[in-house]
């Protein structure tokens, strides 16, 4: 016979896989943010810098986009909730690039050589 606190305690491990969940995508959030800043670091100023984005990219693609689509298959995540973290993680692909982008240009600015 099922006691009386089957219930709750039910009730409490859900809310602490909802909160390991949440914790997971936090981490994973936080990698892809550590990831972009280091491909902006290996930009160079002088452009040819498409390749870093790609390559972003298919870090991406190889693996969040995995680790995530476990949490959906396993009803962690609802079919809304993996698109829009998956949305969220490739935004930062435009991101990279609008921070390149700035990068190349603010070297264009400043003249190169010796000016007397």
């Amino acid at each position: 016979m099922w006691s009386k606190n089957a219930t709750p305690l039910n009730q409490r491990r859900k809310n602490n896989m909802k909160e390991n969940v949440k914790k997971e995508l936090d981490t994973i959030k936080q990698m892809v943010l550590r990831w972009r800043e280091s491909y902006l670091g290996w930009a160079t100023s002088d452009g040819g810098n498409d390749y870093l984005i790609e390559e972003f990219s298919e870090e991406i693609s190889m693996y969040v986009s995995p680790l995530v689509r476990r949490l959906y298959e396993n009803k962690f995540l609802s079919l809304s909730e993996h698109h829009e973290f998956m949305e969220s993680c490739y935004n930062q692909l435009n991101e990279l690039h609008d921070l390149i982008k700035i990068k190349e240009a603010e070297s264009q600015k400043t003249p190169k050589g010796i000016w007397a």
